[in-house]
């Protein structure tokens, strides 16, 4: 059981996802569902930190004694492959978590054999295709003892969902073409964007193996400068404190309008605060000006929003976002002379 292999750290007083700030209640969820050991959904937007909160989650798992070179990290005590039962592989080493980590992206063109495993032409040939030697496994399996991590779940074919019933319910897959059970013992993390509108009809039958955890923007403006001061690539420019302030401050009243339908994300802020700093390089300048950020704003933020439809037949996100961001400054300039947008 996973829930063993986090007890401790999860119980501790110290924040276990460092990579993420804030979010606390996120945070809270996803340990108790951890503990409880439930795979999960991350249910969010996109920008906002759902694969590197994933990401820390397979930091936590313990170093795995595995048998070197199986791809089902195959343990010596618990061999479940072919070859390691067999004993033909027996060399051992230690496995970190973040090693076990294994990815597939969400995609329509996915097929069940991307997470089962296809029969190997070359294989087939040498042991015969009848034999499980000839099975190349799938991601499912080689996210044995570690973390399935499925990026926009929402995205993937109904039969594609239908394959991943069994092994969710039950820690095994059956391969059709040897009628035999394989087990796969792992932690499942999906992902979704609630506002994608490209996606596929998730089933309640699948529904049902999980948890959601919702994940929102960061909490606050503080926050998001916060985030975006440690993500975000530096240059040779300075910064002024008032206009990071007064680009934060403005993608989270995009965030707020009611007249979109796609909101910007994280990485829009991300996107600002670097464009502003190589537009100021360009000029050859040593500090970001107002100009070099009002020149960025539409490459930034036009394609990353949506208009709704009773705004998008008057207007194009390109025209929207210039004018939403000449009334902003139009409001704040005073405070921005004074060195202040707050």
């Amino acid at each position: 059981m996973f829930s063993e292999k986090f007890h401790e750290t999860l119980l501790r007083e110290d924040d276990p996802f460092p990579d993420i700030l804030g979010l606390e209640e996120t945070k809270k969820q996803l340990k108790s569902a951890l503990l409880a050991d439930r795979h999960v959904i991350i249910v969010g937007p996109p920008g906002i930190g759902k694969t590197t909160l994933a990401k820390n989650v397979a930091k936590l798992l313990p170093e795995l004694e595995a048998i070197q070179g199986c791809p089902y990290h195959c343990t010596p005590k618990n061999p479940i492959c072919p070859q390691c039962r067999d004993g033909k592989n027996k060399k051992t080493g230690k496995v970190k978590g973040e090693n076990r980590f294994i990815r597939i992206q969400g995609s329509p063109d996915l097929a069940a054999e991307d997470l089962l495993g296809d029969i190997d032409p070359i294989k087939a040939l040498q042991f015969g295709p009848a034999s499980l030697e000839a099975f190349t496994p799938g991601k499912i399996f080689k996210a044995n003892n570690g973390i399935l991590f499925f990026d926009e779940l929402n995205r993937c074919p109904e039969k594609l969902q239908n394959a991943l019933l069994q092994v969710l319910e039950e820690g095994k897959a059956t391969l059709g073409a040897y009628d035999i059970d394989i087990p796969a013992d792992f932690l499942f993390i999906g992902t979704m964007n609630p506002e994608d509108i490209s996606t596929e009809p998730m089933s309640d039958v699948l529904l049902d193996r999980f948890d959601l955890i919702f994940m929102p923007y960061p909490d606050t403006k503080g926050r998001e400068i916060e985030i975006v001061k440690i993500k975000g690539k530096k240059f040779p420019v300075s910064f002024p404190e008032p206009l990071v302030d007064a680009m934060a401050e403005f993608v989270r009243l995009l965030r707020e309008s009611d007249q979109l339908e796609k909101k910007p994300s994280v990485r829009a802020s991300l996107g600002l605060y670097e464009r502003a700093q190589t537009d100021a390089l360009l000029r050859k300048g040593s500090e970001v000006s107002l100009d070099d950020l009002s020149d960025a704003v539409v490459s930034v933020l036009s394609h990353r929003i949506r208009l709704k439809p009773s705004v998008k037949y008057l207007q194009s996100p390109k025209v929207y976002i210039k004018e939403q961001f000449q009334r902003f400054i139009e409001q704040i300039e005073d405070k921005l002379q004074h060195g202040d947008s707050r």
